[in-house]
Order: structure tokens, then sequence, then C-alpha cells
């Protein structure tokens, strides 16, 4: 484990009680929340600096700092949309990326240095139209003119985007959920923990826990709660690919190890665990490490699985060894997305 991970994975673990640490930060947590406050306010005041599209835009965030599992909600959301005769786009931040003036666009680039990883993911895997910038507002802008088809837009991430109008709101929270309350640094919230009650729809990320018992509303909000579990593995390399049975039939016997640069890597090998694999020393990244060197050279396995979201940025290692991990979401009702469709179909 990386240091930087090992101290990410101590204070969100901090941040989940109101001890002698978060009393101490919580003077700073105030100035937070009275800019947070102001910004909403302002907003609440002048709607007209608001930028409405004719697209619908339909948000997918977390109140939380670090990784909550928001990529695979938007995946699973573009296939619901899809199946409901929606043609979907997708906007998002491209983390990482130096972007100008302009808009980046799947159509010209869907590598992970010019979308961003989590982008490039979304634009590989699926085919539907992306577009990335800072300012969502230009994002939107690009991805309406460039594909005037599009009749839905999801905002990866976005939900303090205040400017960024929208008809719907998911947010995606973890176990953690809002932690002991507080804004960042005393806590881990980066809005008001009443803007829960503001989501059309919560979807909480489990993984130990059965999904099947998740309540169905929070605060009064539509809820449900998902998995992720492994649907495929294929080799880096070569692209041979081996459905769950097969993986664990190779892997028995041998020596196998994770890899993991997202914001919750422990997440990544608890579902290996659960799955059947137990991954010996595996390595934990900082998210959206830009794997500029290898880090796999040094890992004495057999195999090395890991993430969607690595694979993006890793395909220059020539390493056999090393496995993409292919995952669905499961989710504790096959109507989820039913309030979203709901709220779409009134406009």
């Amino acid at each position: 484990m990386s240091i930087h991970s090992f101290l990410s994975q101590h204070i969100h673990k901090a941040w989940q009680r109101k001890g002698l640490l978060s009393t101490l930060l919580f003077p700073l947590s105030c100035i937070t929340q009275c800019i947070v406050q102001r910004k909403r306010r302002y907003y609440q005041q002048h709607p007209d600096a608001v930028y409405t599209s004719h697209t619908p835009v339909i948000v997918v965030g977390n109140l939380v700092v670090g990784g909550a599992g928001k990529t695979p909600v938007v995946l699973a959301l573009i296939t619901a949309l899809r199946q409901h005769g929606y043609t979907p786009g997708v906007i998002s931040r491209g983390y990482g990326v130096r972007i100008g003036e302009h808009a980046h666009l799947s159509a010209q680039n869907t590598e992970a240095n010019y979308l961003g990883d989590e982008p490039s993911l979304i634009a590989k895997e699926t085919g539907v139209p992306v577009a990335v910038h800072p300012k969502r507002i230009l994002a939107l802008q690009a991805l309406n003119q460039a594909f005037p088809q599009i009749d839905v837009v999801i905002a990866d991430d976005g939900l303090q985007h205040l400017q960024l109008g929208r008809v719907a709101q998911v947010v995606v929270q973890d176990a953690r959920g809002l932690g002991n309350g507080r804004l960042i640094p005393a806590g881990p919230l980066r809005d008001l923990p009443s803007q829960l009650q503001h989501a059309d729809l919560i979807v909480t990320q489990q993984t130990g826990s059965d999904i099947s018992t998740s309540p169905e509303y929070i605060q009064g909000v539509p809820h449900v709660g998902m998995q992720l579990w492994p649907t495929a593995f294929r080799n880096l390399e070569t692209g041979q690919c081996l459905s769950p049975d097969e993986a664990l039939s190779l892997f028995s016997g041998k020596t196998v190890s994770a890899v993991a640069a997202i914001g919750q890597p422990q997440r990544f090998f608890s579902m290996l665990q659960k799955f059947g694999v137990n991954p010996q020393s595996p390595l934990s990244l900082p998210d959206h490490y830009d794997y500029s060197y290898s880090p796999f050279g040094k890992i004495d396995a057999d195999f090395i699985l890991i993430t969607p979201k690595d694979a993006v940025k890793c395909k220059k290692f020539a390493d056999k060894r090393i496995w993409i991990t292919e995952v669905s979401a499961l989710f504790s009702r096959a109507d989820w997305h039913t309030p979203l469709l709901e709220i779409l179909q009134r406009h």
C-alpha cells in the first residue's frame, strides 16, 4: 500500500466519528459550510445564472470525498436508458487531462490521456458520445452541438456544479454513508448533508452485506443497494477473455495479486475475496494514478488483477500476467431506474 493510500484510508476511518481530530478541525469546516451555503444561496436567488439545456441532464454524484462508485452507476444508467429508447451522452470533468478553451470529444479521441480515465472507460465500453471539460457547461454545449441526436445527458460527477441545470440527481454513496456528518476537513462531506434529501435516487454501493435487504427509501428518497460483481476476466496484452468459472480454474493453485488506483481500492480487493480470489500483497495506488511507469514489475505473482479504470492507462505495459476484472452492477431492485425514467417522461 502506498503512503498516499495508507493516509487516505486512515483519514476516512477517522471521519466516521467525531473524535479529537475532527473537533480540532471543526472551525475550518464551518468556513467550508459558509462557502457552500453562500454558493447555493446565490444560485437560488439568481436562477438566470443557471444554464439549462434543451437536453435533460441527469447528474450522478456523491456528497463525500473519495470514490463512491459513480462510474458503475453511469454505465448501468446508460444501459437502462438505451433499453427504454433513449440516446444518451455523457459529460465529465476529464480529471488529470490538460484541457484548454474547448471541450474534448470522444469522437476525436477516446484515450485516457485525452479524456481522462473514467470518461475514456465510459466511451470505450458503451460507445456513447462523451465530452469533457472542467466547466461542465462547456462540455454540455460541445456535446449537444457535436451530437444533436442525443436526447438525455448524464453528468458523471457535477453534483456541486450548481451552474449546471439538471432535471434529476442521483447520489451515490457507500458503507461510509455521510460519515460523521461534517464538511471537510473535519469530515468527509463536500456538500451539506441536507442535500441528500434533494436527490431523486440514492444508490448505496455495498460489499459484504446482502443488497436484497436494502431499504427502499432513505430520508424519503427512493433508494437501491448496489454490488459490483466480476462478469469476465480479459488479458490486457492478448485480449483473451475468460468467464468467471474459467478464471477461477486458471487462478487455482497460483499466486494472484491485485492493483487498484481507484477511490476505494479495498472495495475492489474485498470483491475479489468474496468472489473466491484472495489477492496476495494487493497494491493500492492513488485515485487517477497516471501509470507513467509500471508498478507491476516488482510484483511477484503468477497473475495480477486490475480494474477496467486502470486498464485504459496500462495497455502500454507488455505483461501477460495482467488480467482486467470486468464487472457489472447488481441492484437490489430490477426497476431501480424507474424514478429517473418517470422524471424524463415529464420532460
